[in-house]
């Protein structure tokens, strides 16, 4: 999984999910209301202008494709009336389903297409919870969470799977070729948590008065650079799973374009908090 993706139900700034609405309407009793009376296309239209900006560095398909996909979930989740937790919940059986169909299914030439189209379709629930939060009036800190825990396990168990599949089903292989995923298990994990917690520790300078701390802004050209460290195309490559060498190869190019990148954004972070130390010092 890319170190930035779009699936949090960050908590908006005014506040919990179930803060009140005017009237003393609680947000997801209004949103209801709201939904009755709009049609699909409005409640798309809705969410489109409320659309949470690009974190910087989001890589191209979780942002121009991913979230777009996300957006016409969310629209029908919002409509039916299921919860961000609800639709976190479905994020979470499809792609878990697709990790064990990974890791234990044989490699026929179908494979690797039900297990990217099962991640895919996760992926893209994983955005849409974020975005009924913020249709039903707010995320919750308990969303947040599960949302979190949930991207957690995916992130941990994925190239567990990809080990477990490769040494199954893949005859004459290299012993040393199960360290690959092994290592991008490492770089995942830790680049997950680097950013997580990046993003909390600026969290932590605004709460204390200072402001919002700097960030870049998102372009299209920086969004195509980090499309190796994409979860979104991580996905879509396992249609190569009926081809293991060709799958192999990529998989490992993935790999290292992915460390390389977790060299350069720790390098990076470590001075984005270095200098949010010298302005609290001021």
């Amino acid at each position: 999984m890319s170190a930035i993706d779009d699936s949090e139900q960050a908590v908006p700034e005014q506040g919990p999910r179930l803060a009140a609405a005017p009237g003393g309407v609680s947000r997801p009793a209004a949103g209801r209301a709201a939904a009755a009376r709009e049609t699909y296309r409005q409640t798309v239209g809705r969410l489109a202008s409320a659309q949470k900006r690009a974190a910087p560095g989001s890589p191209a398909y979780s942002v121009y494709v991913n979230r777009r996909i996300g957006k016409y979930l969310a629209a029908w989740a919002y409509r039916a009336g299921l919860t961000p937790n609800a639709v976190t919940a479905i994020s979470a059986v499809f792609t878990f389903s697709g990790i064990v169909v990974l890791a234990l299914a044989p490699l026929e030439w179908f494979t690797g297409l039900v297990v990217a189209a099962l991640l895919v379709v996760g992926y893209a629930f994983d955005s849409a919870d974020g975005q009924v939060a913020r249709l039903r009036g707010g995320g919750s800190l308990a969303g947040e969470w599960l949302d979190h825990v949930v991207d957690a396990v995916k992130i941990a168990t994925l190239h567990v799977a990809v080990l477990v599949t490769l040494f199954l089903h893949v005859e004459a292989l290299p012993t040393a070729v199960l360290l690959i995923p092994l290592g991008y298990s490492v770089v995942a994990t830790v680049s997950f948590f680097a950013f997580i917690l990046s993003d909390q520790l600026r969290s932590v300078y605004a709460s204390r008065g200072f402001g919002r701390a700097p960030r870049g802004e998102s372009t299209i050209i920086r969004s195509l650079m980090v499309v190796p460290t994409d979860y979104g195309v991580l996905c879509l490559v396992f249609v190569l799973l009926a081809a293991p060498a060709v799958f192999l190869v990529v998989y490992a190019l993935m790999f290292l374009a992915n460390a390389g990148y977790l060299v350069l954004a720790s390098h990076k972070w470590f001075r984005d908090m270095g200098r949010l130390d010298e302005r609290t010092a001021h």
